[in-house]
């Protein structure tokens, strides 16, 4: 029987099992007293013979409801049929009551029901249509019975007591198959309450992603289990402002932007934020960056609620910044890539051109009458000149090899004293052109490093040449050298023009120069130091620089003393203060 009823149901009614539940109950209520009905008709009639005209009208009233079924099993229209249920009920009570007595009749019992049988709809409409029936029935009722209008009933002492008791068994079995109904419905709307609490709460708590609940002026009145695992704190812990107090200040207006959009505009809205964190690694607080997600909640009424997923997204914040860090150093070695390009452009043209004239004068030499003395001097420019471009093609050649990791150092134990002396001879003819003091500052004693003396050699001679370079006449250039450990500090020291604080993080990445230009005061590609650094670092050295614009610069290079059995390289020390000079001078470039 209950698949049988199952199948009357309507299609459209079997989405909401609470739905199903009361169509099923109305269709029930009405077909089995029918079936019922008909399945008496045959015995009233054996013992009673032909029915009267009450009795017809009884058993008329009892099949009507079949139809009603076989309505709403057809259209669904679940109103409608408690409608003409409540129409039908009150029609066929009203017209026996006229017949058997007026409001005094046995029947007017039922009258109670049809209101009752209606509240089963739960439509707030369906029970005052219901009641204004009723009120309207009894009220002409009872105006034809004031009046006198009404039929004296034709039925017995015996057989009034019979319908009596009858009417009275049929309304408590009606009420009691109305009652059983609600229960029945009500059971059902427990049963799906219960399954979707339970359904509600296993994503709740399985789901990686919090989700909170947000009052009209945004606080929490509700968070998800997962608040444990994405912010450290228990679920009710982020109930009111707390979960507010928790985003970081600066993104406070975007996550309250958020919020208000979802509430007033009821459309879905999102914002990213930082939120502090309470169970980190090292105990201390952290924020991280989540994304929420916000919707208006269906069925909130006037203080519209909202509803957020937050998903922690910091880890794609990181690839994000990444990908920035790296798209900015790209571009900036792009920048400095054509700055170099320019500059050796512009390092090559100079003594190209001197090469070429010159040795076209040379060429000449009897037309324009050279004597011994000018062919030397313009024998000596080319010369120089080919040396600068050799210098130069070497600085490149250097720098490629250290960037692709083909250059290969040889160590060898050798006295770094001697070497730095050598350095010095080599370099004081430029600084005394240059006006420039340089000495060393060298120990009594110092044992031998294991590298390579080459490389060390070019080290040297590429920071003294620099030094050099950038100090103006009457200053002077400090060659320092001391043992630390384990470890060999080798300083330069210049009172020159000294390098913005802005441009010092970039100092030793290829191609780099302070103040590049087409118009620069000094010559140089960018290059020196690059090599110098990368010399340093494939000793498993060191490099740092300290400056200040007019007062000179402090280039400090730590190596270990034994570079093949070195371990990892420790913080530098502070360097000590450089020297300041009277007058100050303009900003330098690294060549």
């Amino acid at each position: 029987m209950r698949s049988y009823l199952d199948g009357l149901v309507h299609p459209a009614a079997t989405v909401d099992p609470v739905v199903f539940a009361r169509h099923r109950a109305f269709i029930a209520t009405r077909l089995i007293p029918g079936l019922i009905a008909l399945s008496a008709l045959p015995l009233f009639l054996a013992f009673q013979g032909v029915p009267g005209l009450v009795e017809t009208i009884a058993f008329g009233w009892l099949v009507l409801p079949i139809a009603i079924a076989t309505f709403l099993s057809r259209t669904g229209a679940y109103q409608q049929a408690h409608l003409f249920s409540a129409a039908a009920l009150t029609g066929i009570v009203s017209v026996i009551a006229v017949l058997s007595g007026g409001l005094a009749s046995f029947i007017v019992i039922w009258f109670a029901l049809v209101p009752a049988e209606a509240v089963l709809s739960g439509s707030r409409r369906v029970v005052t249509s219901a009641a204004a029936m009723v009120v309207a029935a009894v009220g002409v009722i009872g105006a034809l019975q004031l009046t006198g209008a009404l039929m004296p009933t034709t039925l017995g002492s015996t057989h009034l007591a019979v319908a009596g008791f009858a009417s009275v068994a049929a309304a408590v079995i009606y009420a009691l198959s109305l009652a059983l109904s609600a229960v029945m419905v009500s059971r059902a709307g427990e049963e799906v309450h219960s399954v979707g609490e339970q359904r509600y709460r296993l994503l709740a708590e399985n789901m990686t992603d919090l989700i909170t609940c947000h009052s009209r002026n945004g606080a929490v009145v509700f968070a998800s289990p997962a608040a444990e695992r994405v912010v450290g704190v228990p679920s009710y812990a982020l109930h009111g402002q707390s979960l507010f107090d928790r985003v970081h200040v600066a993104d406070r207006p975007a996550y309250l932007n958020a919020l208000s959009i979802a509430a007033s505009r009821h459309i879905e809205a999102a914002a990213e934020f930082r939120l502090r964190r309470e169970d980190t690694i090292d105990g201390q607080p952290a924020f991280i960056w989540m994304e929420m997600r916000s919707r208006p909640l269906s069925g909130s009424g006037d203080g519209q609620q909202v509803v957020s997923v937050l998903r922690d997204v910091s880890e794609r914040k990181q690839h994000e910044s990444a990908v920035d860090a790296a798209r900015e150093e790209a571009d900036r070695a792009n920048e400095a890539r054509g700055l170099f390009l320019a500059n050796v452009s512009h390092e090559l043209r100079t003594p190209l051109n001197a090469i070429n004239g010159f040795s076209e004068m040379l060429m000449h030499e009897e037309a324009m009458r050279l004597d011994q003395a000018r062919r030397h001097e313009y024998a000596t420019l080319i010369r120089d000149s080919g040396e600068h471009l050799l210098n130069l093609v070497n600085s490149i050649l250097d720098m490629s090899k250290i960037e692709s990791g083909h250059f290969e150092i040889t160590p060898e134990p050798f006295a770094l004293p001697p070497l730095v002396k050598q350095c010095v001879q080599m370099m004081d003819l430029k600084a005394s052109g240059a006006g420039v003091a340089l000495t060393a500052d060298l120990p009594e004693a110092v044992e031998e490093v294991v590298g390579d003396k080459r490389a060390y050699r070019q080290i040297l001679l590429n920071l003294v040449s620099n030094a050099i370079k950038f100090t103006k006449p009457g200053g002077s250039v400090t060659i320092g050298l001391r043992r630390d450990g384990g470890w060999l500090s080798l300083s330069v020291t210049d009172t020159g023009i000294g390098i913005a604080a802005k441009d010092l993080p970039r100092l030793g990445s290829p191609f780099f120069q302070a103040r590049s230009s087409y118009d620069r005061p000094y010559d140089g590609t960018g290059l020196g130091l690059s090599v110098v650094k990368g010399l340093a670092e494939l000793h498993g050295g060191r490099l740092e620089i300290t400056s200040q614009v007019g007062r000179g610069t402090r280039v400090t290079l730590r190596m270990p003393m034994d570079c093949e059995a070195h371990g990892q390289v420790a913080p530098l020390p502070l360097a000590a203060p450089v020297p300041a000079i009277d007058k100050p001078q303009e900003g330098r470039k690294i060549a």
